[in-house]
């Protein structure tokens, strides 16, 4: 059976490679492990998101699905830039992913990046911010779970922005969000490109 990019802990040999790419107005280089999403180029679903991103609200934000840590490094730059505090909890259940993420944001001088697993997320803490490019392959039911536990935790007046192929169920996926989430929130479609849908989910203050 072949691992995933959400197999806790992959088995396969690590193998590094460094990614020059921009992020947030800057040319970086990173570093990234076989074993997680996407580790020979940044994954256009997550670029296209990347582009459509604004400025975090101060507060917690959290990358639903780390990664090697595109989202999180690219939040971390905007807030610096915006001179905007910002706590960044960088979540995934790979341990290379979250491997990964640490080392890059170290090499980039990124201080505010966290990455860590669900289990070490505060119970009690909610996000202003929340930035993902979901795992659409673990399957519907999981994805269903995940996006369950973790948007209802934006804070009042918080946001969350989704990147989702059209092709993959974008549109009904929405449908299926804005009747989870139910009253005191708001789901839309604000943008897409290249066959990718941005959805967006609103808090009520």
């Amino acid at each position: 059976m072949s691992e995933h990019y959400f197999t806790e802990s992959p088995s396969s040999e690590a193998k590094r490679r460094e990614l020059t790419l921009d992020l947030a107005g800057r040319t970086v280089t990173v570093e990234t492990m076989s074993g997680t999403f996407s580790p020979t180029r940044l994954d256009p679903g997550t670029a296209v998101l990347l582009r459509h991103l604004p400025d975090p609200a101060p507060g917690d934000l959290l990358d639903l699905g780390c990664g090697w840590g595109p989202i999180a490094l690219e939040s971390a730059f905007q807030a610096a830039d915006a001179e905007v505090d910002v706590r960044i909890w960088a979540l995934d259940v790979n341990s290379r992913s979250l491997e990964s993420t640490a080392s890059n944001a170290a090499r980039l001088g990124l201080t505010s990046i966290r990455p860590v697993t669900a289990e070490q997320v505060p119970e009690d803490l909610t996000f202003t911010t929340i930035r993902s490019n979901p795992p659409i392959r673990i399957g519907k039911d999981a994805l269903h779970e995940l996006l369950e536990t973790w948007l209802p935790r934006l804070a009042p007046g918080g946001r969350a922005d989704l990147v989702v192929l059209k092709n993959l169920g974008a549109d009904s996926l929405l449908s299926w969000m804005r009747g989870m989430l139910g009253d005191g929130f708001t789901a839309e479609r604000t943008a897409s490109s290249k066959g990718f849908r941005i959805l967006t989910v609103h808090r009520d203050a």
